[in-house]
Parts: C-alpha cells; structure tokens; sequence
C-alpha cells in the first residue's frame, strides 16, 4: 500500500472572513479520502495564535457535525499538537498545505510566503498571484494591461481622503457618478462594500471602507447580470460553465451570500453559446495575467442594456464548501467536489516539483 499524504488544512484567520473560511474547511476535511490523506489540521485564531491537531478541532464546532470531527480525529497522523504563536512546519511531517484562508492575512500573499519559505507544497495561488488578486486597485491595471475590459473606477488611499474629503468626494461624482460602489481594496466576500446613491451616502460608504483598508476603490454602477466562472489548473488552466447569481438584496453583500439564504445560483447561466464560450476565454485570460495557480473565480458582469462583459474581480481562493459557486460551477462542469479537492492537491504537488527543478545557485558558467 502507497503511503498516504498528509495533508496540513488551514484554516480560521484574522481576516473578517474567519467564519466562512471555517465552514470551507469543514467541507475539504469531509471530502477527503481517509484512505489516501492522512488530514492535520491547522486552525489560525482571530487573533494569530495557531492552534495544531486536535487543538484545532473545536474551532469547527458548529462547522462539522461531532461524527465528522471524530472521523478527522482517527484520520489523524502522530504530529505535534497544541497552541503556537507560529507553528513549526516540517517538511518529514507535512507533504501539503491545504490553505483554506480567504481575505487578508490567507488569501494575500501572507501565508503563500510563509509556506515557500518553509519549502512546502501547498494549494492553490503564489505568492504574486495572491497578493494581485487580492488588491482590487492592483489587479485592475493588471488586467487593464491584459485589454480585458472593466467597469470605470477611481482608487485612492485613506490619507487622501483624510487630506481633502472634499476633492475626493468631487472626484468621484465628477468621474464616476450615482450610483457607485465603495469597497476597501483588500477584503473579500463583500465585507466593507456600500452602495452610495448621494453624497451623503457615499461619505457614509468611504468611512466604512477605510474602517477596513488603507486603499479604497469606488465604482460606477453597472445594471447587469452578475456571473461567474470557476479556473482550475496550473500553465494550461481551465474553465468551468458560468453561473449567474441572483442576489436577494440590492446587491450581492456579505448578508445575501452567506446568511440569509435567499439568492440564487442558476448553473449554467441562462446564456447564448457564443457568450459563455466568451467569459470562459476571458476568465482565462485574467487567471493567466495574474499569474494564477491552482484555482480562482472570476467575476463578470454583462451589461443588461447592451450585453457587454466586463470583468469585476478574481478571487484566488474562493468559499469552498461543496454548496459554494465555485463547487457547484465545476460539479455541472463534470468534476465532483472530492475529485475538485485531489485535482488541486495533484495541481499544488506538480506546481512545487516544477519549482524544484529550477536552478538556486548563481555561479559564473
């Protein structure tokens, strides 16, 4: 019998996506095969402390049913365990690192350095990719550099708003208009994000955002259909059918993904062949221009008036419980949510033995 990988999950965090990053990685751990991973699992506290083995378990109380906690308990390997201000990764006792870590201080770039520091294989985006896709300011020029298309947008940091409020507030009726959407830059799962239909609103909007950030992007409001599709691969990645999602609220916010239940994926999206072959081609593109690996979602959205496609956002690591987009795009797509869970530990092993190969030294030939 071939020995089993064990597998390191990550999960928890300080960002404000710690709930959502326990829920996914409640759903990982569930699709593994115990006869193939041996499962070690890593949880982050809200504030830093990292918690290893069964120490980590009750962080997914109300995450995982008690059977299923158990379950993990005997999958298991012989590793340290207990509470750490930083764990003491080691290479003979992890094979991969399944970062289940969505938003800042997970998502960034932050534990993807840590991580090659260490020398060990984990899943998903680099430290580049991680660190672009996370920075919404960031990541549009990129992908502006890539012609893919954008709604129209202003950045700008906390302390120009602290400058001159009033020349920032010109600014963005002047560019942009009402409706527009305030985000902080670096967040996720639409933490922070307001719609601002005046000024009043939009001063309301930025002093949320900059509670989150130290850069805040504003955009102008599309009326369009919001869809999305799923990448999955390493050099030659690729895309799932879209899906469209049908928010409850006014707007997709943190309230309408994840706590009342009430919006709707249609998978496939409800378009003609030409457009979904269309953003399929497009998530590509923006995947590569950020030099993506592993997985990411791509966010559109098609103008209602005239059926453009422009891009909104990449998000590198997804929620990922079996019930997420990202899941369910890949499920109609022909791929299971355990098969998706081996793809991108295989993906996060070839990435790191291509890597291996690469010449460290600097000797004169």
């Amino acid at each position: 019998m071939s020995k089993k990988l064990r597998v390191a999950v990550l999960f928890g965090g300080k960002s404000g996506e710690h709930e959502v990053s326990l829920a996914s990685a409640s759903s990982v751990m569930k699709a593994m095969d115990h006869d193939k991973y041996d499962i070690i699992p890593i949880g982050i506290t809200q504030e830093g402390s990292f918690l290893l083995g069964q120490a980590a378990l009750p962080m997914l109380e109300g995450k995982a049913e008690q059977a299923e906690i158990n379950r993990l308990q005997q999958m298991m390997p012989a590793v340290t365990t207990g509470t750490h201000a930083l764990p003491a990764f080691h290479r003979e006792e992890i094979d991969v690192v399944f970062p289940v870590l969505h938003g800042t201080y997970g998502e960034d770039g932050t534990i993807q350095g840590f991580l090659e520091i260490a020398n060990i294989p984990y899943v998903g985006a680099g430290v580049l990719a991680s660190s672009v896709g996370m920075d919404k300011a960031v990541s549009k020029k990129v992908f502006a550099e890539a012609g893919l298309p954008q709604a129209n947008y202003v950045s700008f940091l906390k302390a120009d708003l602290v400058r001159n409020q009033e020349a920032v507030l010109a600014r963005i009726e002047t560019e942009l208009g009402y409706p527009c959407f305030v985000k902080p830059a670096n967040l996720g799962s639409s933490v922070g994000i307001s719609k601002a239909k005046n000024r009043e609103e939009l001063i309301e909007a930025l002093a949320l955002a900059s509670a989150y950030d130290r850069k805040i992007v504003v955009e102008e409001f599309v009326p369009a259909h919001e869809v999305e599709v799923a990448v999955l691969g390493n050099d030659e990645p690729e895309a799932s059918v879209p899906g469209e999602i049908v928010s409850s609220n006014e707007f997709y916010d943190y309230k309408a993904k994840y706590i009342d239940g009430k919006s709707v994926m249609r998978i496939p999206a409800e378009l003609p062949q030409d457009t979904a072959e269309q953003l399929r081609e497009m998530a590509i593109r923006a995947f590569k221009a950020i030099d993506g690996s592993g997985l990411a979602r791509v966010d559109f959205f098609i103008r209602k008036d005239t059926g453009e496609i422009l891009l909104n956002e990449i998000n590198t690591m997804p929620g990922f419980t079996q019930f997420s987009m990202y899941a369910k795009l890949w499920e109609h797509s022909g791929l299971t949510y355990a098969e998706l869970v081996d793809k991108l530990i295989q993906l996060a092993l070839e990435r790191y033995e291509e890597k291996s190969q690469l010449r460290t030294d600097f000797a004169a030939e």
